[in-house]
């Protein structure tokens, strides 16, 4: 029996984490076998504070990491594949693996969306990427495509002109979603150049991408375009699979909350992206995690006291 599992292992994670392990609570963070969320995913964080001359995103995270185990987090990478919380105590699965605990926080956050378009999956890390921290260095000196028009489009292309000879923003509209510093800096870099009211809706190639088919969004015309990468920056999905039927998720999937830290489900709580559809900020994540993290707290002491007393009656 454990006091607090806390699933996922990204800043709310960890950040829940930290605080749980200083109330001594001995929580155990299920991390995944990909731990650190999509911080991993990221080159230079910048606005992270603390941090004037930024932090690359693996290394902030294996810091996160390294301060909850110090405070006594017990941490292992495994992969929650079920949960069952309509009982107690809660139920927590990774294969066949279970763990009980008497409170929850789920901080599984958000993955990638693909565009799901014919050739995608086939090409799928031989061209075809959602990571340029992973995959840009293959692509030096080579023509490199980068979908989206959001700040993690612009992260991913900026970052991308480290090592192709160009870089083809496409975005389905005509202008940038992306912050203005974001947007200011791609639009003025030399090596980006950028298509709009335009779709990816075919990616070519047999052993390697040699291609896009692109979709004129206004005439409805199509033509080939040739590229040697491309990297899909078009948002996220949040990860709630396993919890459809166990929490109240909203249309998109993510975890309904009424105050942004408590479930419908007592002693379940949930922290960052998973819930967040508006900021998906490491630091908002952060702060939900300490807000979990406290919630949870408080919900085990009050536990404790009404056990106390029902031993006295």
């Amino acid at each position: 029996m454990e006091r607090l599992i806390i699933i996922g292992s990204g800043p709310a994670g960890l950040t829940a984490a930290v605080y749980a392990a200083r109330a001594n609570l001995a929580p155990l963070v299920l991390a995944g076998h990909q731990y650190g969320g999509q911080l991993m995913l990221t080159t230079e964080v910048e606005n992270y504070p603390g941090f004037p001359n930024g932090i690359l995103g693996p290394e902030l995270m294996e810091a996160f990491r390294a301060q909850a185990e110090r405070f006594g987090a017990k941490i292992e990478n495994v992969d929650v594949t079920r949960v069952d919380f309509s009982v107690r105590p809660l139920r927590v699965w990774a294969g066949d693996e279970e763990y009980a605990a008497e409170s929850v926080i789920v901080a599984t956050g958000a993955s990638a969306r693909w565009l799901n378009i014919p050739g995608e999956v086939h090409l799928r890390g031989r061209g075809v990427s959602t990571c340029a921290t992973c995959d840009g260095a293959f692509f030096k000196d080579r023509h490199i495509v980068v979908v989206g028009g959001g700040d993690s489009a612009m992260e991913e292309a900026l970052f991308l002109t480290r090592f192709g000879s160009k870089i083809t923003v496409i975005h389905r509209r005509d202008t940038l979603r992306a912050s203005k510093i974001m947007a200011d800096r791609a639009l003025a870099h030399p090596k980006i150049a950028f298509i709009w009211n335009t779709a990816v809706v075919e990616a070519k190639g047999e052993f390697h991408l040699q291609g896009l088919v692109l979709e004129d969004l206004v005439t409805g015309e199509r033509r080939d375009f040739a590229a040697d990468a491309v990297f899909i920056a078009i948002g996220h999905d949040p990860n709630t699979e396993i919890f459809a039927g166990q929490l109240e998720l909203d249309k998109a999937g993510y975890i309904v909350s009424p105050d942004g830290v408590r479930t419908k489900v007592p002693g379940v709580f949930v922290g960052g992206d998973v819930y967040d559809i508006r900021y998906k900020q490491a630091v908002t994540a952060a702060g939900m995690g300490c807000k979990a993290s406290l919630e949870a707290e408080k919900y085990l002491e009050e536990r404790d006291a009404e056990r106390a007393l029902s031993l006295r009656g």
